[in-house]
């Protein structure tokens, strides 16, 4: 084979990886490269400039002819020119056209824990996640699973939290609340407050507060009294800011608290 025909297929090569990894890239338009990502560079028409490399922890990879280069924290088009511009100013490429795919991402990940379908660690594939987005690949909450999730992480170099109303995020309007997440942070959704009904109840035990719930309610979800019991002869057991446990008779209106528990007693005839 002649080398002419070499170099012809060596640039057709380079040409077509360098197309892969553009259509790689378009799924992570606005990706910012942070440490443990997999990264392919390639330069037009240079394949023995192309390199498989890892972002290490503090940021770098280590390039031919060029040495370090910082890419941690930036998107990957501005990588992409910046080592462009290394590669001119070195007056390695006269004009290099350099790309950068993505192959594995490892940095820029947030934690979606407790009461979600699928807990575990997320990509932020582009520079707008939002609460939402991290909720929705994670599958949603449980049904056990409280209306607010806590979203924790750094911002600024201070620590930052802050609880959203998952429910607001659809109903209400309020887009605000559904910020942008960061590399590092935690969105964690707490076990939902329960109530517990006994006595002669239909089906005593634990259940989830619904917003709103009254102590008619919270009957109803334990199927109402037996045949012996009494919807007028309630009980209601709470602890008060002391600590104490109080006891009340309490109305069919009234709001049901987290940890209440409401004790239905057996009719007096």
């Amino acid at each position: 084979m002649s080398q002419a025909i070499i170099r012809t297929l060596a640039v057709l090569s380079t040409f077509l990886a360098l197309t892969a990894g553009a259509q790689e890239k378009q799924a992570f338009p606005d990706y910012t490269l942070g440490a443990g990502d997999t990264i392919r560079v390639l330069v037009f028409q240079n394949p023995d400039l192309t390199l498989d490399t890892r972002v290490s922890e503090n940021g770098s990879i280590t390039y031919p002819l060029i040495g370090a280069v910082n890419v941690g924290g930036l998107p990957i088009a501005a990588a992409e020119k910046k080592i462009a511009a290394a590669l001119k100013d070195g007056g390695f490429v006269k004009q290099p056209q350099v790309n950068i795919a993505l192959l594995q991402v490892r940095g820029n990940q947030v934690s979606v824990l407790g009461q979600v379908t699928h807990p575990g660690r997320f990509p932020l594939e582009t520079t707008n996640t939002r609460v939402s987005d991290v909720l929705a690949a994670a599958g949603g909450t449980t049904p056990t699973g409280d209306d607010v999730a806590i979203v924790t992480g750094i911002r600024d170099g201070k620590p930052y939290r802050k609880e959203i109303d998952i429910p607001a995020l659809y109903l209400g309007n309020t887009p605000e609340n559904d910020i942008v997440l960061a590399g590092g942070d935690t969105v964690y959704v707490h076990r939902a407050p329960v109530f517990y009904i006994y006595g002669e109840a239909q089906r005593p035990g634990p259940y989830r507060i619904e917003r709103g719930m009254t102590v008619m309610q919270a009957l109803a979800q334990g199927g109402g009294p037996t045949p012996r019991g009494s919807d007028s002869r309630l009980l209601l057991r709470r602890k008060n800011a002391s600590g104490a446990v109080e006891e009340s008779a309490p109305q069919m209106n009234d709001p049901v608290l987290p940890n209440d528990v409401i004790y239905v007693r057996e009719s007096i005839f």
